[in-house]
């Protein structure tokens, strides 16, 4: 028995350590684990895709852009052009002002924060990204849409991904029932989805371009996210250790 113990007390502070990065009451706990792997996974999904650009395009780009070019219809395009407004710059402008207005009301200066952070910064992220790339668009006979900025990643898709993203993150943080949370991830999901695959029926980006976009969208809204709960949790402890000080 006691040798038992003596095997169990060795791996103790094992245990310890792993039972704080999955509580969810530390500010190094469960948020923070997640955020990491969300990090790692997308990160590492991100880079996958980039190593495949190069000279050409690679054969599922050409094969998906060219089969979305062969089945558009008036009635689809109508419908894509109004869905990929919901990823456009000045929808998403607009939205988020509205949003930040709406939370400073509230006086929710967490979430403002981790909702400003989360949309300027990757915002800044999308461009700095594209002028790194210099990836050309789609080029098709009679394309449904003309522009000329790079392509990679897609601006709508990575900008729907951190605006519904981040709707979605502080709507369960308002939200008890596990079952309205996922539901709130789930419209997030679809809508983003949706855009992507407009973009891509329109003829404006490659299927790489929006799977960048998502992978690159969801690593930088864990990292806002995952720094500012970080940040709220860590506060609450701070102030105890304050007090204990004071004589």
């Amino acid at each position: 028995m006691d040798s038992l113990l003596k095997a169990i007390g060795r791996f103790e502070r094992q245990r310890r350590f792993l039972q704080d990065r999955f509580s969810p009451e530390g500010h190094l706990g469960l948020h923070l684990t997640v955020g990491l792997l969300v990090i790692v996974l997308f990160g590492w999904c991100f880079s996958e895709i980039a190593e495949m650009l190069g000279p050409g395009v690679p054969l599922i780009d050409q094969q998906l852009t060219g089969w979305f070019y062969q089945k558009n219809q008036p009635g689809l395009t109508r419908a894509a052009l109004a869905l990929t407004s919901l990823g456009s710059v000045g929808f998403l402008f607009a939205a988020s002002f509205g949003v930040a207005l709406i939370l400073g009301l509230w006086r929710a200066w967490d979430r403002l924060l981790a909702f400003c952070l989360t949309m300027l910064g990757g915002s800044l992220l999308n461009i700095a990204l594209k002028h790194f790339f210099h990836r050309q668009r789609p080029v098709l006979e009679d394309p449904l849409v003309t522009l000329t900025s790079f392509g990679f990643p897609s601006g709508h898709t990575m900008g729907a991904t951190l605006f519904y993203g981040v709707i979605a993150l502080i709507a369960a943080r308002s939200i008890k029932s596990w079952r309205w949370r996922m539901l709130a991830f789930a419209v997030a999901f679809v809508v983003v989805a949706l855009i992507g695959l407009t973009r891509i029926y329109l003829g404006a980006h490659y299927l790489t371009d929006v799977l960048a976009a998502v992978a690159a969208g969801a690593v930088w809204l864990a990292f806002a996210w995952t720094t500012i709960e970080t940040f709220r949790k860590r506060r609450p402890r701070n102030r105890a250790l304050e007090c204990c000080a004071d004589p």
